[in-house]
């Protein structure tokens, strides 16, 4: 079993910068990627929004590139999302994923982030 414990959502501004944290506990062993995705406010699906892969490998969705990075530690085995230039747009709830195959993973909780002045 996995658990996965997210942080640091909440209210930002248009034009704000907000980070989110999501540490991963218990079996995590082997190659795994490490990932944010968000569902907004009337939409049934979860979004890519960013993943770092086991190797380092980032991939951004295009509407967060050059506003938003990800990064992993791989010693306390958490991934980070730090949000710049934050948009209404990016109002939703983030979810950390954590990755092994296409039937292996896990979710985190979720957190909402709202983004209004």
């Amino acid at each position: 079993q996995v658990q996965l414990v997210e942080s640091g959502g909440g209210l930002g501004q248009p034009g704000g910068s907000l980070r989110l944290s999501c540490a991963a506990s218990g079996n995590m062993i082997g190659r795994f990627a490490m990932g944010w995705y968000r569902q907004a406010p009337g939409k049934p699906q979860r979004d890519l929004v960013a993943e770092v892969l086991s190797g380092g490998v980032t991939n951004y969705a295009d509407s967060v590139k050059g506003r938003f990075t990800i990064s992993r530690d791989n010693v306390k085995n958490t991934v980070y999302l730090q949000m710049n230039s934050l948009k209404p747009e990016d109002t939703a709830v983030y979810y950390c994923k954590v990755t092994w195959g296409v039937y292996d993973y896990y979710w985190g909780q979720g957190t909402q982030v709202t983004v209004s002045s």
